[in-house]
């Protein structure tokens, strides 16, 4: 279901855009619902490491003079928010690589961002979006750049020249084969466990690549278990092919009141595990974590 604009726990509640309940019960199957700040300390498993403006994190040392330098970003650029994320980012070259994504990145302050190592500036990264922290996961590192999950979109990259960011460790993964309808979750490389899910119907497929846990919500309605949501980064593949009432919403993880329809293509979109394996991946699986959709894995994972 959509949220077009994202809100922080003490204004969390419907927007004037969301759908009305008849549409909800029908087809709320994406996610557009106010996401929560973090809250729970434990949630977050490692204290992130500050980078500086000449030697961020794990970065390999370039010499000054051969890092490509940042173009001033023209204060007019748009900033990137839960709506689609403006046009000019690169193509992501590994969207269905499934090697653990093991670093994330968090903006301490408005970053803009590239569409290459010193390349043409095309929207800022805030802190937060609506008031809740987003970490994104880290795609590749060169010549002192370094690039990342795009928000709000799908299997895009931004390059970030150095400072103004922090990098957290990021320990879990999720893979989601959509011919097997089989999701997977991984910890520092190994299967841990999978579930059987319900993905997109014909037409409104669940986006295959790499994406990741954009942040959490509340369940609007009973139809979702009384379990927590997450909101992905991706957004439907062709948004005209979903519901009027679900337009401008991202993908979700989430549960639903019955399991009736794991293993069909019945969603808008959205990934729909049981109960349990929700409220473990809630308990287990923190915002900016990696969440890979491919067609099916080379090799079952060995909890299948």
């Amino acid at each position: 279901m959509p949220f077009d604009r994202l809100t922080s726990r003490a204004r969390r509640g419907w927007l004037a855009a969301a759908v009305g309940v008849p549409v909800l019960l029908v087809t709320a199957l994406l996610t557009g619902l106010a996401l929560t700040p973090e809250t729970d300390p434990t949630a977050r498993q490692a204290a992130p490491t500050t980078s500086t403006p000449s030697a961020p994190a794990n970065v390999e040392q370039v010499p000054e003079e051969s890092m490509p330098p940042a173009a001033p970003a023209p204060a007019g650029l748009p900033v990137i928010t839960y709506d689609p994320a403006p046009d000019g980012f690169p193509d992501d070259p590994a969207a269905l690589d499934t090697t653990p994504l093991t670093e994330g990145l968090h903006p301490t302050r408005k970053i803009a961002a590239y569409d290459a190592p010193g390349g043409r500036p095309v929207a800022f990264l805030a802190p937060t979006i609506s008031e809740v922290e987003v970490t994104m996961p880290i795609a590749d590192r060169r010549a002192g750049w370094t690039a990342v999950l795009v928000p709000s979109a799908n299997r895009k990259l931004a390059w970030l020249p150095p400072g103004g960011f922090t990098t957290v460790p990021l320990r879990d993964q999720i893979v989601v084969e959509r011919r097997k309808h089989r999701l997977t979750w991984y910890r520092a490389g190994r299967a841990v466990r999978t579930w059987e899910v319900s993905l997109g119907q014909r037409g409104q497929e669940t986006p295959l690549g790499r994406t990741f846990v954009l942040g959490r919500t509340p369940p609007p309605q009973d139809v979702y278990g009384g379990v927590d949501i997450y909101a992905l980064g991706s957004v439907p593949d062709d948004p005209d092919s979903v519901p009027a009432g679900l337009r401008g919403a991202h993908i979700g993880l989430h549960t639903w009141y019955h399991d009736g329809e794991l293993g069909e293509n019945t969603t808008n979109g959205c990934i729909r595990v049981t109960r349990s394996g929700q409220r473990e991946l809630l308990a287990e699986v923190r915002p900016g974590s990696s969440v890979v959709v491919v067609e099916e894995l080379p090799t079952p994972p060995p909890t299948a």
